[in-house]
């Protein structure tokens, strides 16, 4: 298995465990607030990229029901809790490297802790996907963890039954992508997260909206 594989088979196997673990999580709401806050439209079309248990659709669904919430994961065990925590929400696999597949547009974007496992080269491709799938005006969010892109590797769970290949990556090489892809940084955010190791790890968050053409 090559490393991206090794990944995904691991949050297939451990999607109870994150579920237990991060689904009541509260650190990061205020940064959903500021997603929702450039979303005041009725009935927005979002699409969640790496949704996991749902936790992020769940938020979102809990402060407006009216949000028509697309949202997947390439791990069809997490799919499944997704569907479970997320009546109201459509829940699908897909793998975030094949959303150019996709062909509806989407009022808001959410990529949620997915660029920690993707590569620099991934992470652009993302980047000018969504860019594709988002309307004129379209609200993007993304969170990372903030680091030394040349210290990303494998990086064992909290109980060491599974590997995951982490990526670290820094928020001016994101914030180019972004603008290059027609994005302007709306919000940035740091929040500091205890790893499953214990050592202290910054987590980026960005929610950018799509630029009005010149």
């Amino acid at each position: 298995m090559d490393q991206y594989a090794l990944t995904f088979d691991a949050f297939d196997k451990m999607a109870q465990a994150y579920q237990d673990r991060y689904m009541e999580l509260d650190l990061y709401n205020d940064s959903y607030d500021a997603f929702c806050a450039l979303l005041p439209q009725p009935h927005a079309r979002i699409l969640e990229l790496g949704c996991g248990p749902g936790n992020i659709t769940r938020y979102l669904l809990a402060q407006r029901p009216d949000y028509r919430i697309t949202a997947t994961d390439v791990a069809p065990a997490m799919v499944q809790l997704a569907r479970q925590n997320n009546p109201a929400a459509s829940c699908q696999v897909l793998d975030c490297r094949a959303l150019d597949q996709l062909t509806e547009q989407y009022e808001g974007i959410v990529c949620g802790f997915c660029l920690p496992y993707l590569s620099q080269a991934d992470c652009a491709k993302l980047l000018r996907d969504c860019a594709a799938r988002l309307t004129d005006v379209g609200v993007l969010y993304l969170s990372a963890i903030e680091g030394d892109y040349a210290q990303s590797g494998f990086e064992s769970s909290s109980n060491g039954q599974h590997k995951a290949y982490v990526y670290y990556h820094q928020a001016a090489y994101l914030q180019e992508q972004l603008a290059s892809n027609g994005f302007a940084v709306v919000k940035l955010m740091r929040k500091h997260f205890g790893k499953p190791d214990g050592t202290p790890s910054v987590h980026l968050i960005m929610v950018a909206r799509k630029a009005p053409a010149a």
